[in-house]
Order: structure tokens, then C-alpha cells, then sequence
């Protein structure tokens, strides 16, 4: 009977072992999202200042897209992170009760999104050449 008592306990705290590691996942995903929407929104910037260091004119397109697909990044950064906090919750509060039900949905969802701005990036450079 304590045998079965500690095995219990044990599989419990590895449960919850693995959803926090899998929190922690998601919000190294997040901040890695809002780490390369930074990037984009300087990158432009980034290019003129080295063309003043060199002394040589450097354009860069004009089309403004990359301010908004950075904004876009880092917020889909925010959100990614927040939603992996409210899936922390929901997780933690069913492996208490031992009614613990696998979703995907936020997998799917920053999967689309990321795939759609992913192909939109691609529009834009592509436009850019």
C-alpha cells in the first residue's frame, strides 16, 4: 500500500515536472518570436547605420512592411507566452484533480500563425529583390 502511495506521488511530481519544462519551452519560444521581430524592426536601421561607417549610400526598401511584421513578431512573442501560462494553469489544476486531457490547440494555433508570417516574410523579400 505505501508502495503504490509513493509510486503514485512520484508519477504525480514528474507530471508536474514535465509541465513545467514544457512552460518553460514555450516561453524560450516566445521570447526567441520576440527576440527576431526586435531584429526585423532594426534591421533597416542596422543598414543605414553601417552605410554612414562606410560612407557609401545604402537604400533600403521602402515599403515600411518590416516595422509592422516585427510589432506583429514580438506581439505573437507576448502571446505565445501568455497562452503557454494559462496552459500551465489549466494543466497544473488537472493533474491535481487526475483529470488530466491532451489538447493541441496551442500548437496548432502558433504553428498557422507562425507559418503565415512565415510566407508573408517570404512575399516581402522576395518584393525587396
Amino acid at each position: 500500500m505505501e508502495d503504490e502511495k509513493k509510486h503514485n506521488q512520484l508519477f504525480k511530481a514528474n507530471d508536474h515536472l514535465a509541465n513545467e519544462r514544457t512552460y518553460l519551452a514555450w516561453v524560450r519560444t516566445g521570447i526567441g518570436i520576440m527576440a527576431f521581430g526586435f531584429v526585423v524592426v532594426k534591421f533597416s536601421l542596422f543598414v543605414k547605420q553601417i552605410g554612414f561607417v562606410l560612407k557609401t549610400k545604402v537604400t533600403t526598401p521602402s515599403h515600411g512592411y518590416s516595422s509592422i511584421i516585427g510589432i506583429v513578431l514580438v506581439a505573437l512573442g507576448t502571446l505565445a507566452i501568455l497562452f503557454a501560462f494559462l496552459q500551465y494553469r489549466k494543466i497544473e489544476k488537472q493533474l491535481k484533480t487526475g483529470s488530466y486531457k491532451p489538447t493541441t490547440l496551442l500548437t496548432t494555433l502558433l504553428t498557422g500563425v507562425i507559418f503565415l508570417i512565415s510566407i508573408l516574410l517570404i512575399v516581402y523579400l522576395l518584393q525587396s529583390i
